[in-house]
This record gives C-alpha cells, structure tokens and sequence, in this order.
C-alpha cells in the first residue's frame, strides 16, 4: 500500500466522511449574514473552531478541508487549526484553486483556475500540517452544456493540479460537479456526468496519477432543482452506482460524494440508499459543507457562545451522515 493510499483510506474508512468547511471568506460571509452573525475573521474561526472541537470528530470525521485563511490561525486552546483537527484523529486538507472564473470561448461556462505557483504553496501547506487538497471544477447543464471544452479544460487542469499534489506527497481530491441547477432530468444528468468523469480520468491516466492514492468527490445523479421530475432515492443510488462503475477505474480507492443543493436529510437519505445497494469495491462516503452544518450554523447563531449546545446539534449531523455511510441510516434516528 503506497503512502498516499494509505491516508485516503484513512480519511475515509469506517464510515468516516470529510467535513467540507472551505468555504472562501465571500462565500462564509453570505453564510453568516444569513443568519445575523458579522462575518469577521474572529467569527469565522469561533464556529469553525466549534465544530472541529466537537466529539462528533473522533467518531465521524476522517478529514477537514479547510480554506487559506483556517489553516493559518489559531484556535483558542493555542493549537493550531491543523493541530487541532489532527488531535482527533482527522486529517488537515485544504482547498488549493482559486476559484472558477468564466472560460474564454465559452462565457456562459467556467474555468477553474490556481496552477501558477501551485508547487510552492502545496509546500507551505504541507509544512502548516496538510495531507490532503482539494480543486473543484463545475459543470452546467443545458442543451449545450457542458461542452467539449469545457469538459476538456477542467479535465486537464484536474489532472494537472492532481500531479502537483502527489508530488508534494499529499492526496488529491478530484471534485468535478455537474451542478444541479436547471430543469434537466436524471437521464441527462447521468449521461453528462458520465461523460465529465470519464475524461478526467482519461487526463488523470495521461498525467501519470497514482489512482491508489486520490479520492473522487462527485455529484449525485439527480433531476435539476427545476425539473418537473420527481425520483426516488432508490433510483439516485441506482444511477450514481451505474455511473461511477462505468466511469471510474477500480483503484481508485474511494468516493466522497457532495452534497450539491441538496437538504441535510435528502443528502443523507440518498447516501444511505448508495450504500444500501453497493456492489462496488469502493468506500462510498460524504463529504459535505451545508448538508453538515447547516442546522448547527442556525443553532449557533442565536448564541456563538453556546458552543456546547452547537457541538450536540453537529455531532448529531455527523452521525446520521456515518450511518448512511454504512448503509445504517433510517428516518426514525433523525428524532432520536
């Protein structure tokens, strides 16, 4: 087992997923304001800094993606961020792009850039304490969309990153999400999806990855958020596991899905049903930003310094999260 293979399966074995909690500061201020909290550097860190204090860490959480700004501070038991998190047993990434930007000779399309001086930075990461990186690319639907290049663009610049990341002895997290946004069906949504990742991985296979020692973190198969289409969670499972047996090349030693647009409990019950009907050989886990920390964003913000009543709220989450990534999770537990 090489090394990089063997801290993907350690963030996620067990039924341990990765909690998603990169936000950029724009997209962390937006989260706060909805719920009346100021978005400073200070507040950002306090409900951060909850979370990973948490129980819930040691039990559910194999890997916290973090954002340049996280990883730089210092929590207030004076460790910092990384340490803190490694203290329970879960392993410090961070997300490494610099965002998607609108591709030239498709305006309506992104690009998801952050290669220039790349190497250098993995570097600085992997002294502050990072095993694990993540690059997220999207993808829209339409009858158009996504394009050739589109698809070829992200696709190279996936396989890119990904070669710096193993170079620098860190795993990759390869995120193309087709986005849920429209109201196209989820046949069309397989077959986009299907098309996306089977040519990151051809690009991956180009640029010489240790497939052993990467984690994929896909979308779900599912209708756009305005189709008029309506299916269940046994026939996302379906078409996910269709996808991903037909796409992605068997070492590559697990699947960390995100949660998208999706409710904390349809994230969760259509995880469950994946695993319910697994005949695959890979770790199919989470690895959510709002499907894990939503209800405990609201809780904490009538009282940021109720930390102990905020952890009960996120431990919560994290293990109906773990349970569906075991295939374990029922409706009933929700209440419990």
């Amino acid at each position: 087992m090489s090394q990089l293979n063997k801290i993907a399966k350690n963030i996620l074995s067990n039924g341990k997923g990765i909690l998603a909690a990169d936000e950029s500061n724009g997209t962390m201020t937006k989260r706060l304001e909805s719920v009346n909290v100021p978005s400073s550097p200070e507040n950002r860190l306090l409900f951060r800094e909850t979370l990973f204090s948490s129980d819930g860490m040691k039990d559910f959480i194999g890997g916290v993606i973090l954002y340049d700004e996280t990883i730089n501070q210092v929590a207030s038991s004076k460790q910092t961020i990384p340490e803190l998190i490694s203290a329970t047993g879960a392993i410090p990434g961070v997300k490494v792009d610099t965002g998607a930007k609108v591709l030239a000779g498709s305006t309506e399309e992104k690009i998801t850039e952050g290669l220039d001086g790349l190497r250098e930075r993995l570097q600085a990461y992997y002294k502050l304490g990072a095993r694990f990186t993540k690059w997220r690319c999207v993808y829209n639907i339409s009858d158009k969309f996504p394009s050739k290049l589109s698809i070829n663009s992200n696709a190279h610049a996936l396989a890119r990153y990904s070669a710096l990341v193993q170079e620098c002895g860190m795993v990759p997290i390869v995120e193309p999400e087709v986005l849920m946004d429209g109201g196209h069906t989820a046949e069309t949504c397989f077959n986009k999806t299907s098309e996306v990742i089977k040519r990151c991985f051809e690009e991956l296979m180009i640029h010489k990855i240790d497939l052993s020692g990467i984690i994929l973190k896909p979308n779900m198969i599912l209708a756009g958020t305005t189709s008029d289409e309506k299916i269940s969670s046994g026939e996302v499972a379906k078409l996910t596991l269709k996808c991903l047996k037909e796409n992605v090349p068997s070492e590559v030693p697990g699947i960390a899905f995100l949660s998208g647009g999706q409710t904390e409990i349809e994230a969760t019950e259509n995880l469950n049903s994946i695993n319910k009907n697994n005949d695959t050989n890979f770790i199919m886990t989470y690895s959510y930003g709002r499907a894990l920390q939503k209800s405990a964003l609201k809780f904490w913000s009538k009282d940021i310094n109720n930390i102990k009543g905020t952890q009960k709220v996120f431990n919560h989450r994290a293990n109906m999260c773990t349970l569906a990534a075991q295939g374990k999770w029922t409706v009933e537990l929700e209440s419990q």
